[in-house]
């Protein structure tokens, strides 16, 4: 449904059509939290990226309407991305960006998850996780190396950070690095990576070979995949997310240049968990599209379907569905913006604990509620639209199969509420230590 972007917006634009009802929710925004955004992306600007999103989601969906029913990767998620200026929604404009500052990214997710969570899964393994750590902790040469052309549609990026028997806990990982020359030779498995398969580089994080104790740390490497020692495999085992590149991928003997150690060497969990505050709230706002397409979809069906003589939403318990649905709706869309605005002041004010602290406690939040009220409203839906409702054919099933894993990827629902109890009783209660 609709909403209202904050104060101090130039103007109250929703992502509907003037024949759609229109919802909108209070602005939260303060004062100070506009101060904020980035002075370099005008109100024209803004209005010129709202526009092309929108495009970009009306050409998409009949594309991706076919091929979720055909059950397969769909490039046109990618390649209208590029069409439509949105490979770089968020990056610097001096990197060949949009420049869009955390709020008008977000809003723009919003909006393109109402056409799937796998047209905008591949946003945020591309943007949120890929070109967000190139960004914040790498090298100029590297900035300029990977950053342009990630916007121009050259090198699609991807996170590895998940492996076969690391998942919550990356520490756990056994994916390596050795020097050799000018050379880091990598080995190691990743599994269940977004875009792992049609990436062409891919932040992979790894453990010196042969390190034990105190000297085995993470680091994060920006591996480009191209050559036989990089074997990647599309997994098509999964419910739902048909349309969206899942998969793993094995390095042997995979050699890399020497220039892509991505921020200081050891660093990489830092890195990781930092990464993982842009992901999360781009999952968050994919959650908060789900439900409104989802809330579209039942107010337009109530409408039409009839039984017992009259239109299915005229009964009172089908509109107990709906309202729970606009309600979770409502309470997403507010914790989402708290969130994204926290993000934006914690990306200004780089090296600043305090502010990435609350970004990343605000954004958990987010994470966890959006994802657990799109699960809930897509229920909701299933059971309003009946049998019917029990259909590819029909969109909240595919809601239903999709927004399953976003309780799962980029950090579980149990993970976040550790998050959660550390935070409120301090780091001595943390019960992942």
């Amino acid at each position: 449904m609709g909403f209202r972007w904050g104060a101090g917006w130039a103007s109250a634009y929703t992502w509907r059509s003037s024949k759609e009802t229109t919802i909108v929710n209070p602005a939260i925004m303060t004062e100070a939290a506009a101060a904020t955004t980035n002075a370099t992306f005008t109100a024209a600007e803004k209005a010129k990226l709202e526009a092309d999103v929108e495009a970009y989601c009306q050409e998409i969906r009949p594309i991706e309407e076919i091929a979720y029913l055909e059950r397969r990767f769909n490039p046109a998620i990618s390649e209208l991305g590029l069409k439509h200026n949105l490979l770089g929604m968020s990056m610097p404009k001096q990197y060949g960006g949009r420049g869009a500052d955390s709020l008008t990214y977000t809003r723009a997710l919003v909006r393109i998850n109402k056409e799937g969570t796998g047209v905008r899964t591949f946003f945020s393994g591309h943007t949120s996780i890929g070109q967000f750590p190139i960004l914040k902790y790498g090298t100029e040469e590297q900035k300029q190396r990977y950053l342009p052309r990630s916007c121009r549609g050259e090198c699609t990026l991807a996170f590895g950070l998940t492996e076969p028997e690391a998942g919550s806990n990356p520490l756990e990982g056994t994916c390596t690095y050795r020097r050799e020359g000018d050379k880091l030779i990598m080995n190691g498995v990743k599994y269940l990576i977004s875009n792992g398969s049609v990436a062409d580089a891919v932040i992979v994080f790894a453990f010196p070979e042969g390190a034990t104790g105190a000297d085995r740390r993470m680091s994060a490497i920006i591996v480009d995949t191209a050559g036989d020692t990089f074997e990647k495999e599309q997994l098509h085992s999964k419910p739902g997310m048909y349309t969206s590149d899942t998969a793993m991928f094995q390095m042997n003997d995979h050699p890399v240049d020497g220039r892509n150690m991505l921020g200081k060497e050891g660093e990489g969990f830092r890195i990781a968990m930092h990464t993982l505050v842009s992901g999360r709230l781009s999952v968050a706002a994919g959650c908060l599209g789900t439900i409104e397409d989802l809330l579209d979809e039942c107010v337009r069906y109530c409408k039409e379907r009839h039984q017992h003589g009259k239109e299915i939403g005229k009964h009172q318990l089908v509109q107990d569905h709906l309202a729970r649905i606009e309600i979770m709706r409502a309470t997403s869309d507010a914790v989402i913006e708290r969130a994204a605005i926290a993000k934006q002041v914690s990306d200004e004010n780089p090296g600043n604990k305090e502010l990435l602290g609350k970004a990343d406690f605000l954004v958990a939040q987010a994470k966890y509620w959006a994802s657990n009220a799109a699960w809930e409203a897509a229920d909701r839906a299933v059971q309003i639209f009946g049998g019917r409702g029990w259909s590819e054919l029909y969109r909240p099933f595919r809601h239903l199969q999709d927004v399953r894993v976003c309780r799962i990827y980029e950090g579980t629902d149990e993970v976040m509420k550790l998050k959660f109890g550390a935070a409120l009783l301090g780091k001595d209660f943390e019960a992942f230590k």
